[in-house]
C-alpha cells in the first residue's frame, strides 16, 4: 500500500500497555471523530496482547494461556472486547471505528502462537501443523508468547495467509508486526514471507515494523516490505531519549517517501501509563513537546499519539491541531539536517526541506539549558533573494534579505515557511 503521506493515528500502548479494553478504544475512536479527524488523523490502533485475558498493565505474564482458535489464530479476548463473542473477532470494533470516518489497526508479533506449537494446531487449509512449522529457536527476547516461523517449511507461509485473510475479513486496516525491525538478518527471510502474505490478502493494510532501533544498512529491505519502521527501541518522556533522535533522524531522513516512513516511534503527550494511575502525564514540557511535533514533522515520521486523548488538556490539542506544523509534515521533501554547531554556549540545530507548494520550510532548535538567540543565514539555506518567512507555531510574519533573528527556550523549537518576497 502506497501512501502519500505518513500515517497519523492513536496507538493504545503508551497510555495502557498489554490492558486496554474495548470501551476504552471506542471513547478514544470517538474522540478522534470529533476533535482530530479533520486535521488528518485517521488510525486507531489496539497494541499488544489484545489476545491476552489477564493482562492488566505494561507487564507481561509469562507463558500464559492466550485466547486462540483451531488454527493457532489469536482471537481478541472476549472479557476485554465482547463484541468479539461469537466468534466475531475484531469485526464490529473495526467496523464501528470504520463508521466514524476512521481506519482500525492492531498489533501482532512475529511467528506462531507457542500455545499452538505445544497443541500440534492445524494450519487452514493444509496438511500440516504448527509443530511443523515453527522455529523453536527463533523466540523474542521480552515475551513469551511466540516462536518464529521457518520459511522453509511447507505450511509457514500458509499460516501467515491465514491470520491476514483473517485480518482482512475484521476490516483491519493497519498491522503493526512486532519483534521483527532490529532482528535481522537473521528473521529477513520470515520479513519477507510475512509482507508478501500480506500484500496478498486481498486488503490494503499498512505494515508497520517494530521494534527498532531498525537496521541502516536494512533500508532497502524495509523500503520493499513495509509501509513504516522503528528507528529507535521504545521512545517516552524523556529529554535524553528526545536529543538522541537528532541523530537517528539525520540518519535515516534519506530514506522517507512515498509508502516507506522511517518510524521515530509514538508521541507519549498527555496521560500516558493509565494502567499505574490516572495522575500520570508526560514528563516532556511543553517546549520539548514543541520539539517533538516539530522534528517528527519536518523529518516526515508517522504520528502515532501515545496519550489518552479524552485527557487532553488545551496545550496537548493545540499541538496535534497546528494547521501549518501538518501542512509541513504532509508538504515536506528532502528534508535534511544543515548543520549542528554550538552558540553561546548553546547547541542549535537547523534542518530544512521544500514544500511540494514551492518555498522552503526550515526548523531550529535549542537543545541546550539556557534560553538563546541565534541568526539564521539565508545563504546556509541556498537562499539569495528576499524572502517572506512565517513561524508555523506562532503564525508571526517578516521579511528577511540576508538573515532571520531567531530567539529560542532550552529545549525549545521554531519551524519556518519561506518563500521569495
Amino acid at each position: 500500500m502506497k501512501t502519500l503521506m505518513a500515517p497519523m493515528g492513536w496507538n493504545s500502548w503508551d497510555c495502557y500497555g498489554a490492558a486496554v479494553t474495548e470501551d476504552i478504544v471506542r471513547k478514544n475512536a470517538e474522540y478522534m471523530a470529533k476533535n482530530l479527524k479533520q486535521y488528518g488523523w485517521e488510525y486507531i490502533v489496539v497494541d499488544i496482547q489484545w489476545y491476552e485475558p489477564a493482562a492488566v498493565n505494561h507487564e507481561y505474564h509469562p507463558f500464559t494461556e492466550l485466547c486462540m482458535d483451531e488454527y493457532g489464530r489469536l482471537l481478541p479476548a472476549e472479557n476485554r472486547f465482547p463484541s468479539a463473542k461469537g466468534g466475531k473477532g475484531f469485526a464490529p470494533l473495526a467496523e464501528y471505528v470504520h463508521s466514524l470516518g476512521l481506519k482500525f489497526g492492531i498489533h501482532i508479533m512475529r511467528g506462531i502462537p507457542r500455545q499452538a506449537v505445544h497443541g500440534d494446531c492445524k494450519i487452514l487449509g493444509t496438511n500440516r501443523t504448527a509443530r511443523q512449522v515453527a522455529k523453536t529457536d527463533s523466540i523474542c527476547k521480552w515475551n513469551t508468547d511466540m516462536y518464529g516461523l521457518n520459511p522453509e517449511k511447507e505450511g509457514a507461509r500458509a499460516y501467515y495467509d491465514s491470520i491476514f485473510a483473517l485480518y482482512a475479513s475484521w476490516g483491519v486496516d493497519f498491522i503493526k508486526c512486532d519483534d521483527i525491525a532490529r532482528e535481522l538478518p537473521h528473521e529477513e527471510t520470515e520479513l519477507v514471507m510475512l509482507s508478501d502474505a500480506l500484500h496478498s490478502c486481498g486488503r490494503e493494510m499498512i505494515l508497520s515494523l517494530s521494534p527498532g532501533p531498525a537496521l541502516l544498512e536494512k533500508a532497502e529491505l524495509y523500503k520493499q516490505t513495509a509501509n513504516m519502521w522503528r528507528i529507535t527501541d521504545d521512545f517516552w518522556d524523556q529529554w535524553e531519549l528526545l536529543y538522541d533522535m537528532f541523530q537517528r533522524a539525520e540518519k535515516w531522513c534519506t530514506h522517507t517517501g512515498a509508502g516507506h516512513w522511517p518510524d521515530a516511534d509514538m508521541l507519549p503527550i498527555g496521560p500516558i501509563r493509565q494502567d499505574y494511575g490516572r495522575e500520570n502525564r508526560t514528563e516532556f514540557t511543553e517546549d520539548e513537546q514543541i520539539t517533538m511535533m516539530t522534528l517528527w514533522s519536518i523529518f516526515r515520521s508517522p504520528l502515532m499519539i501515545g496519550g489518552e486523548m479524552t485527557g487532553f488538556d488545551e496545550f496537548t490539542i493545540s499541538l496535534l491541531t497546528n494547521e501549518e506544523i501538518l501542512k509541513m509534515h504532509r508538504n515536506v521533501r528532502h528534508s535534511h539536517q544543515v548543520w549542528r554547531r554550538e552558540t553561546e554556549g548553546c547547541e542549535h540545530i537547523l534542518w530544512t526541506g521544500v514544500s511540494t507548494e514551492g518555498g522552503q520550510y526550515v526548523a531550529v532548535f535549542n537543545t541546550g539549558e539556557k534560553e538563546s538567540s541565534i541568526e539564521i543565514f539565508l545563504s546556509d539555506l541556498e537562499i539569495y533573494d528576499k524572502v517572506s518567512v512565517k513561524e508555523l507555531w506562532s503564525g508571526e510574519k517578516t521579511e528577511a534579505e540576508a538573515a532571520f533573528h531567531v530567539s529560542l527556550n532550552s529545549h525549545g523549537a521554531k519551524a519556518f515557511y519561506l518563500q521569495k518576497a
